[in-house]
C-alpha cells in the first residue's frame, strides 16, 4: 500500500471509531439511571432486553479507558467508563466467594453465574486500564486482586472459590482451552502495560502463554490451530471438540503473537503468528461468499455447532488487526492485500451506514440475521472499537 492509501484508511478508521462506533454507545449504552452499559440493543439502539452483561461491563469499561488513554477521547467516555466499573463492583460480585456474575438485571440483580472466569478476566482489564488513565489507586488495587484470583484458578482449578458441579464428568477426555492461554496473556499484558512496578511479574507469565500457544495449539501436520487440545497437546481427533477449529480466534491469537513477539523479545513468535493467520484463512475463508466461517471442523466433518457457516463480527475485526500488524511487521503484500478484503468486506456487510456500528451477526450469504441486532450479552463496545484503535495506531505509524 502506497502511503496515500494509507493515509485515507487512517482517516476512514479514526472517522469510524470517533465518530460513528464510540457515539452509538454513548447515546444507547449508557445507562444513566441504574450506571453501568446496557448491551442488548437492536439495530436502532433500542434496548429489547433488561439485562446486563457483566464481560461487557469490563470489556466497555477497558474499550472507553483505552480510547480517552490512548487517543485522547472527551470527558464522557471516561465517566461512562467509570460507571461500567462502579456497576461492576456494586452489583456483578457474589458476595459469597468473590466470583463474578455473567449476567444480571438492568438495576443489577443477579441472574446467572458460570464456571468460567471471563467476567474477572475483563473486570481486571478495565480496573487497570481506568488506573492507567486516571492514576487512582483502588483500581490498581483491585485489578491486582482479581489478577491473583485468575492466576491461581488457572495453575490449579481446585483454587477455585466457587464450588459446582464439574460441567464434564470425571470420565471425559480433558482439555486445554487455547483461548484462555490467549485471553490470560491479553490480561496480563493489560496490566504490564499500566502497572510497572510488577512489570517484571506480569512479563514472565506473558513469555510463558506466549510459547505455550504455539507449543500445544499448532499442529504441523494440519497447519492449523486447534481450539482445544489433551492436557500434553494431544491431538484429540475422535470427538469434533478436539477437532473444531475457530477462524476468529487464529486472527485473535495471531496479532496477540505478532504483539508478544516485538514487546517480549521472542522474536520466533513471528512465524507463529505467520501460521495462526494463514491456519485462520485456510480453513476459515469462504471462497463462495467471502468471509469467515464460525467455525470449522479440522478433519472436514460436519461440525457440532448450529451456527458453524454464520459471519460474526468480531472474527472479522481480529482479522483485520492482525493483517495490518503482519504487514507492518513483515512488509509482505499479502497481508497488505489481505487487509483491504478483509476491511472491504466488513464495511459492506457488517457495518450500518444509516443507524451505526456494526451488525454483530451475518448469515453465509453475508446478509444480517434479521430482526439485526448491534449487541447482546456477547456484543458490545469492545471488539469493533478494539480493531478501530489498534489499527489506527498501526496506520498512524505507516503514514509517518
Amino acid at each position: 500500500m502506497d502511503k496515500a492509501l494509507l493515509t485515507k484508511y487512517r482517516d476512514t478508521f479514526r472517522s469510524e471509531l470517533f465518530d460513528n462506533v464510540l457515539p452509538f454507545w454513548l447515546k444507547y449504552g449508557f445507562d444513566k439511571k441504574y450506571g453501568g452499559i446496557n448491551t442488548c440493543l437492536d439495530r436502532k439502539g433500542q434496548l429489547f432486553s433488561e439485562e446486563k452483561s457483566v464481560w461487557m461491563q469490563g470489556r466497555g469499561g477497558w474499550t472507553l479507558a483505552h480510547v480517552c488513554k490512548d487517543f485522547g477521547a472527551g470527558s464522557e467516555y471516561a465517566e461512562m467508563a467509570e460507571s461500567a466499573l462502579r456497576f461492576a463492583k456494586e452489583h456483578c460480585i457474589d458476595p459469597a466467594d468473590g466470583r463474578m456474575y455473567f449476567l444480571v438485571g438492568v438495576d443489577g440483580t443477579p441472574i446467572r453465574k458460570r464456571r468460567y472466569d471471563f467476567s474477572e478476566y475483563f473486570y481486571i482489564m478495565a480496573n487497570a486500564e481506568y488506573y492507567g488513565l486516571t492514576g487512582e489507586r483502588k483500581y490498581l488495587e483491585e485489578a491486582r486482586k482479581y489478577h491473583k484470583l485468575v492466576v491461581d484458578i488457572y495453575n490449579d482449578p481446585a483454587n477455585d472459590p466457587f464450588k459446582i458441579t464439574p460441567k464434564f464428568l470425571p470420565t471425559a477426555q480433558p482439555m486445554r482451552a487455547m483461548i484462555s492461554d490467549e485471553v490470560l496473556m491479553l490480561v496480563t499484558r493489560t496490566l504490564r502495560v499500566n502497572d510497572p512496578e510488577r512489570r517484571d511479574e506480569y512479563m514472565a507469565l506473558e513469555r510463558k502463554l506466549a510459547l505455550d500457544i504455539p507449543k500445544y495449539y499448532y499442529k504441523e501436520d494440519l497447519g492449523a490451530f486447534l481450539e482445544g487440545v489433551a492436557p500434553d497437546g494431544s491431538y484429540v481427533s475422535n470427538t469434533s471438540g478436539g477437532r473444531r477449529i475457530d477462524p476468529g480466534h487464529c486472527m485473535e491469537v495471531c496479532w496477540g503473537l505478532q504483539r508478544a513477539s516485538e514487546e517480549l523479545g521472542l522474536p520466533e513468535l513471528l512465524d507463529a503468528a505467520e501460521k495462526a493467520f494463514d491456519s485462520g484463512l485456510k480453513f476459515g475463508w469462504d471462497k463462495e461468499y467471502g468471509g469467515l466461517f464460525c467455525f470449522v471442523d479440522a478433519g472436514g466433518y460436519p461440525p457440532q455447532a448450529y451456527e458453524h457457516d454464520m459471519k460474526l463480527w468480531w472474527s472479522h475485526c481480529e482479522a483485520i488487526i492482525s493483517s495490518i500488524k503482519l504487514f507492518r511487521a513483515t512488509g509482505k503484500k499479502k497481508y497488505a492485500d489481505w487487509f483491504v478484503t478483509f476491511t472491504s468486506y466488513a464495511f459492506e456487510h457488517f457495518r450500518d451506514a444509516e443507524y451505526g456500528e456494526w451488525y454483530g451477526y451475518l448469515r453465509r450469504d453475508g446478509k444480517p440475521t434479521e430482526p439485526a441486532a448491534k449487541g447482546n450479552v456477547f456484543k458490545g463496545p469492545f471488539h469493533v472499537p478494539r480493531m478501530y484503535s489498534e489499527v489506527l495506531a498501526e496506520l498512524e505509524g505507516l503514514c509517518r
